[in-house]
């Protein structure tokens, strides 16, 4: 008779069975409920994203600014990632990933038992530090929807690691249902965090070694794989022992498993680690000025009165015109995704090709560096040395200074914060009293030092500032755009932003009157005296201040005023006209800056932009054609869709003939006039158009050059008008700002490839029969060999 199992071992067995059951019907369970859930709320447990959303993960895209000739200037964005193809990716990149995290990508379905396996029995059973069993799929899935980050309990946290998993899992097997290996690989390149604000593998291999992924080497590739494990731990720049032992290992790996030989595993271990660490920064890099304007006016709200001072009508007036005909003013508000959305410059993707040429801008920069930082500023601090009131000017009072370091205060970004703070304001006066340890700019590198931050005020006020801008004239493409001498210190532009009383630079506006058809000659003659203005009743007779010359009392051509910049001989034209004729010409040259209708205006007193002024002489090179500048050709979504195009508005506003006559007198400025300095010590022997500028004692100083093919201006003057040399021969246009002028063009010139060749002004065909060469009325040479008077140029 066999025998029977005990009735107690049967139980025991049975409670075995379930116990073991138990979790995997519990795991299995859960799997379903979660895999079958059409929960909306992503905030609940049983929430799962669709297919829509697999295919569509949220993602902070950066925008990318890009220039003429296809170089990253910058980057938008909250997260710096940019997306890069599996076609982009080099096989050491992908390799290393495989030898490190995923050795059976390639066999499974997103789900790896074998690592699974290894997982349970070395960590749970036996206790071991190993890897985790996570794929590259996981890991993905892991990184594509936010993870629980709540205060809950332990058995609450534990409920939610279990949930957080099953749910992995489930994407995991979508992702793989519906993407191949290669794109999957491709999406955890681009969403994986690299630290050092880098988000995905385009940004990090800019970041730590300044190239594009397709280029990195096996020594690098092994690197950024490295890094993924613990970014901060890993970071090649701030832990590169740690960093070179990990690499180290992946590079082991990659040998392990055949991707490379041994002979190159040995060479490759001992290299030293080396990076070009490039943080990807708002405030570095070129065109740092021209991408924040970008930033601001692409990101601009639809004016309303109400968010407007009462004493900013013309600055509510200026933007109300620019957002009904600048298309990319206010872009991200007036534009609309196909969901109804509006655009998001910081995580939508976008690419901005602009005007903006990369090897143009680093010239302009790099001259701006060269004259302001080894020459003016250097020489600035020298006149200054031993001046009780410096850097102000010494018909500047005690009591003036302070107004001025006052308001300097109370605009700080320090003062704006602790007033936040609700601190009162005799203790914020004292903090800016105390010293304080901080960091300060020079042009040989940043200082750091203690001094108070009222001292700190007082120290800045010693720069001299500038403002470049560098236009092609036909087709109104800005080239190069330099706000001031360094944005990290100095954030205000002098491009768009700064408006400066413009002095000499405006008579060719002037004359442009007196050059139409119907008026005067460029050879016409008038006598060489001071021009007095009736004013209303009750005001003064106005006269401009006299500009010395040897030809004072003589009858001199409107050719050699204002190759001398005489200011007699430009009061003279305003004389024969109305204010407002002149007022009127400049809004029709895209001057919208406000111009008061007087006669001052006919020596520069109105302030106006450098850009307005850029754009207003273009005038002059387009053939009487007013062209409005462009900074944006193009802008596409994330997918390489063109959503915008930008082409530049144009209106004719005087007539080809007078436009070239105006040529031909600007010719003369530099021929033989204030701007003479160009041939006689900058060397340049190519036709060239051109006027300075410079105000009241020497505030500031203006230059605009035109050659056939380029336009560019140059602005240079103190933070405060008080801030000045006291020389005219340090202070003019042709000392400030000028040169500036001519070290951007030497470099223009030299590289050939740009194409801005020497060419010559083109003569139009029908000149109205005005004689434009003066030569044969005999005036005398000298005329021409008196330059840079420090009068010349002031009102």
């Amino acid at each position: 008779m066999a025998e029977t199992t005990p009735e107690y071992k049967k139980k025991a067995v049975k409670i075995w069975w379930i116990i073991v059951s138990i979790p995997f019907i519990f795991t299995l369970t859960l799997f379903t409920i979660i895999s079958t859930s059409n929960e909306k709320d992503p905030e609940h447990w049983r929430y799962m994203p669709t297919f829509e959303e697999l295919e569509n993960p949220e993602s902070n895209l950066a925008a990318e600014i890009i220039s003429a000739d296809q170089q990253l200037l910058g980057k938008y964005y909250r997260e710096n990632r940019t997306v890069v193809k599996f076609e982009n990716l080099p096989p050491v990149l992908v390799n290393a990933l495989l030898a490190t995290e995923d050795i059976r990508y390639y066999d499974h379905s997103g789900i790896d038992p074998r690592g699974l396996l290894r997982v349970l029995v070395k960590t749970v059973i036996l206790g071991q530090r190993t890897g985790g069993g996570s794929t590259i799929t996981q890991q993905l899935a892991k990184n594509l929807f936010k993870r629980d980050t709540k205060e809950r309990s332990k058995l609450a946290k534990l409920a939610i690691i279990i949930i957080t998993k099953l749910k992995e899992w489930v994407i995991a097997v979508k992702l793989e249902r519906n993407y191949t290996k290669d794109e999957i690989m491709a999406m955890y390149f681009n969403r994986v965090e690299f630290g050092s604000q880098a988000f995905g593998i385009k940004s990090a291999a800019r970041t730590f070694f300044d190239k594009s992924p397709d280029s990195l080497k096996l020594e690098e590739a092994a690197v950024l794989v490295g890094v993924l494990q613990a970014p901060s731990w890993f970071n090649p720049v701030r832990n590169p022992e740690r960093s070179t032992t990990r690499r180290n290992t992946v590079l082991g790996q990659m040998k392990k498993y055949g991707f490379i030989t041994q002979a190159v595993f040995d060479s490759t271990k001992v290299l030293p680690l080396l990076t070009k660490y490039n943080v990807q920064s708002h405030s570095r890099g070129l065109g740092t000025y021209f991408r924040e304007y970008l930033r601001k006016i692409m990101t601009a709200r639809k004016p309303e009165r109400k968010n407007y001072a009462s004493y900013q009508s013309q600055k509510f007036m200026e933007d109300s015109l620019s957002w009904d005909n600048n298309h990319l003013y206010g872009w991200c508000n007036k534009n609309e995704k196909p969901n109804g959305e509006k655009y998001d410059l910081y995580s939508d993707g976008l690419k901005i090709y602009t005007s903006i040429n990369s090897r143009m801008q680093y010239y302009a920069e790099q001259a701006v560096k060269e004259h302001m930082g080894g020459y003016l500023q250097p020489l600035f601090f020298k006149t200054q040395k031993g001046h009780r009131r410096a850097p102000f000017h010494w018909k500047v009072t005690e009591k003036q200074i302070k107004r001025i370091l006052y308001l300097a205060m109370i605009r700080s970004e320090r003062y704006r914060v602790l007033r936040g703070a609700k601190i009162d304001s005799a203790a914020i006066v004292k903090s800016f009293n105390t010293p304080t340890r901080m960091h300060v700019f020079s042009w040989k590198g940043d200082i750091d030092t203690v001094m108070t931050p009222v001292d700190s005020i007082r120290y800045y006020k010693y720069f001299l500032h500038a403002g470049l801008m560098s236009m092609e004239p036909q087709t109104g493409y800005v080239r190069a755009y330099v706000g001031d001498i360094n944005y990290r210190h100095f954030k205000f532009d002098n491009v768009m932003i700064a408006k400066r009383q413009v002095g000499s630079t405006f008579k060719p506006l002037i004359y442009t009157i007196a050059m139409m058809p119907g008026g005067f000659s460029p050879c016409h003659k008038i006598p060489n005296v001071p021009v007095t203005f009736k004013m209303p009743e009750g005001q003064d007779d106005y006269t401009p201040r006299f500009s010395t010359s040897s030809r004072d009392g003589e009858m001199i051509s409107l050719k050699t005023g204002l190759a001398l910049s005489l200011n007699q001989v430009s009061a003279w034209i305003m004389s024969q006209y109305n204010p407002k004729i002149f007022v009127k010409l400049a809004r029709k040259m895209g001057i919208v800056s406000f111009i008061p209708e007087v006669p001052s205006i006919c020596v520069g007193a109105a302030e106006i932009k450098l850009s307005e002024m850029v754009a207003a002489y273009d005038t002059y090179m387009n053939k009487g054609v007013y062209v409005e500048p462009i900074f944006v050709t193009r802008i596409e979504d994330k997918n390489g869709n063109i959503i915008s195009t930008f082409k530049p508005k144009k209106r004719e506003v005087i007539s080809e003939g007078t436009a070239y006559r105006m040529v031909s007198l600007m010719r003369g400025v530099v021929d033989g006039g204030t701007s003479r300095s160009l041939r006689y010590k900058y060397k340049f022997t190519n036709e060239i158009a051109g006027k300075t500028g410079t105000t009241n004692d020497n505030s500031d100083g203006w230059f605009i050059g035109m050659v056939p093919n380029l336009i560019t201006g140059v602005w240079v003057g103190g933070e405060e008008r008080s801030i000045r040399f006291a020389s005219g021969a340090y202070g003019q246009g042709s000392s400030m700002a000028l040169p500036i002028w001519a070290h951007y063009m030497r470099e223009v010139y030299i590289d050939e490839d740009l194409g801005i060749s020497k060419a010559r002004f083109e003569v139009p065909d029908n000149m109205d029969g005005v004689e434009v060469d003066c030569s044969k009325y005999k005036e005398r040479e000298s005329e021409f060999e008196e330059i840079d008077n420090p009068e010349n140029d002031i009102y």
